[in-house]
């Protein structure tokens, strides 16, 4: 699960802690949480021996069964942050095929289309499997989320665990083919 939000306390954050809160028996979350610590993207570097935290990136994606992002619109764009990290994986192949969602929980209609609209151009060239059954636009204001950084709204909820279940379908899915 990918935050494209380095802000701590981010509603895109909490949205994935209660998405892997919901996970189908059997799944387990892997939060990745070192955007902060990526250098940026530099196609020189992108080689043998990686640097450590691209390294770290890569294996945790190839690890993966599936992938799930939720992330912020910054000026009416997909954050830098985020942008960066999917260059990174530009020149591996630890997406292709990966079942792959996002939830877009901004409370504002329309707000943040572009940036999955960006999100959805790039994991198309990295051949990941886009699920469009795992791709959502569920409104969380902040005021629903707890002191725990968990949504404990139920509609929310039920939607998010919706999500889960579509990826984890992907999963299967694609283990049989």
């Amino acid at each position: 699960m990918i935050s494209g939000s380095v802000r701590k306390g981010s509603v895109n954050s909490a949205v994935l802690a209660t998405a892997a809160e919901l996970l189908p028996s059997g799944m387990t979350a892997v939060v990745y949480d070192g955007l902060e610590d990526l250098p940026h993207f530099n196609p020189d570097t992108d080689r043998d021996p990686l640097p450590r935290s691209v390294a770290e990136l890569r294996r945790l994606i190839d690890e993966s069964s599936a992938l799930l992002f939720s992330t912020p619109e910054y000026a009416g764009a997909m954050p830098g942050a985020l942008k960066n990290l999917l260059e990174w994986t530009v020149g591996g192949t630890e997406t292709t095929g990966k079942p792959t969602g996002w939830i877009n929980p901004s409370s504002m209609p329309n707000r943040a289309a572009g940036t999955y609209a960006s999100l959805r151009i790039v994991l198309d060239y990295t051949d990941a499997d886009i699920v469009d059954e795992a791709c959502a636009d569920i409104p969380v204001p902040r005021a629903l989320i707890g002191n725990d950084g968990i949504v404990h709204d139920e509609e929310i909820r039920s939607r998010i665990s919706r999500i889960t279940r579509a990826l984890s379908e992907a999963i299967t899915e694609s283990r049989h083919h």
